[in-house]
């Protein structure tokens, strides 16, 4: 079903494109698009993480496109002015990255120095001091492995039996969407608990996927990167005390700050979705210091102030979906209904 309804937006979005093409000079100031993973193609039925992923050719193709529909590539320092200014005749589009997945640096960096185009890094800066726990990645090699898995959920153990693809993709997202719902300390103890069981290196995997100090500091060198945080551990922040997740901003900040001796002031919500940061997380990131903060949430960047610095909007692109006509309507805004005014401090 799932599968179904991603076609169905797809076949939507493209015929969006064929039928109003007259339309698509857009609306809204510009769009951020966040990407996650960038990484060659693989080979292999079971991917449950491919809708987070991009290859290097797609990133070029979708640059070069925007180059072709005259958008402005900025950074978000001139994403916050453009937000809060009149209109200007010419969109915008911001790249952003999610973490610190070692593609960045091997494969999505020369495509963005080739191109010149500026773009932000958003750091848990866990991960680069080789602590941080890519719990979902030990999932995915587990579910990979296994045909018959077991663990805990709350005091009741519960038994899957998965021999085929679809097995495996369903079992993930449940396990996935069942750990996303725990505070930071059970999450951690339940995916460790799964990694003794099954034999799975938690730690060894985090830091292979992850970019060091050492890699990010080649991209600091570079005047096109932004540094955002994405807090520390890249908790649910909805799954917190406030005083936890205050600490999460904070902490998230300074550390990135001491590690790039340079302000660290625009901020990216962990996971980003209705169900993972509250209004209270928006009033939070503005006690942090930062200037600005970025959802998941789907929709534009609204020129005049009538968007919210501190819960901006972002497109996050699906890595199975390769058409640019979809890119062209999703920048254009055209596919999304307008957003009323957020500022109120709402998160939504």
């Amino acid at each position: 079903m799932a599968s179904d309804d991603r076609w169905l937006e797809r076949l939507r979005l493209e015929l969006a494109w064929f039928t109003g093409r007259p339309l698509l000079r857009g609306r809204g100031a510009g769009a951020i698009l966040r990407f996650e993973r960038v990484r060659p193609r693989r080979r292999g039925a079971f991917q449950p993480l491919r809708a987070r992923e991009i290859t290097p050719q797609f990133l070029d193709r979708a640059i070069g496109a925007l180059k072709r529909w005259k958008f402005d590539f900025l950074g978000m320092e001139d994403v916050c002015r453009r937000a809060v200014t009149l209109p200007e005749k010419r969109r915008f589009v911001a790249l952003t990255f999610d973490g610190t997945d070692k593609g960045l640096i091997n494969f999505a960096y020369p495509v963005l120095a080739r191109h010149g185009v500026p773009f932000t890094v958003y750091i848990p800066t866990a991960f680069p001091d080789g602590v941080g726990e890519a719990w979902w990645l030990a999932l995915e090699q587990m579910i990979a492995r296994e045909s018959r898995i077991s663990l805990m959920m709350g005091e009741k153990e519960q038994r899957f039996v998965v021999t085929s693809v679809a097995d495996k993709q369903a079992l993930f997202t449940f396990i996935e969407s069942w750990l996303r719902t725990l505070p930071p300390a059970d999450l951690s103890a339940a995916v460790h608990d799964l990694c003794t069981r099954y034999g799975i290196d938690l730690a060894a995997i985090s830091r292979e996927a992850s970019m060091d100090w050492q890699d990010l500091a080649k991209l600091a060198a570079d005047p096109n990167v932004t540094f955002g945080s994405a807090t520390v551990n890249y908790p649910v922040l909805a799954n917190m005390k406030d005083p936890a997740a205050l600490r999460e901003l904070t902490m998230g900040k300074a550390v990135a700050e001491a590690a790039f001796g340079r302000e660290i002031r625009h901020l990216a919500f962990p996971f980003g979705d209705r169900a993972s940061f509250r209004r209270s997380h928006v009033v939070m990131a503005e006690q942090a210091g930062f200037a600005s903060a970025v959802s998941t949430i789907s929709g534009i960047v609204d020129a005049e102030g009538r968007t919210n610095l501190r819960a901006m909007p972002r497109i996050s692109w699906d890595g199975r979906v390769r058409s640019l006509r979809v890119l062209r309507v999703l920048v254009s805004g055209v596919a999304f209904a307008p957003m009323r005014p957020t500022g109120s401090g709402q998160a939504d």
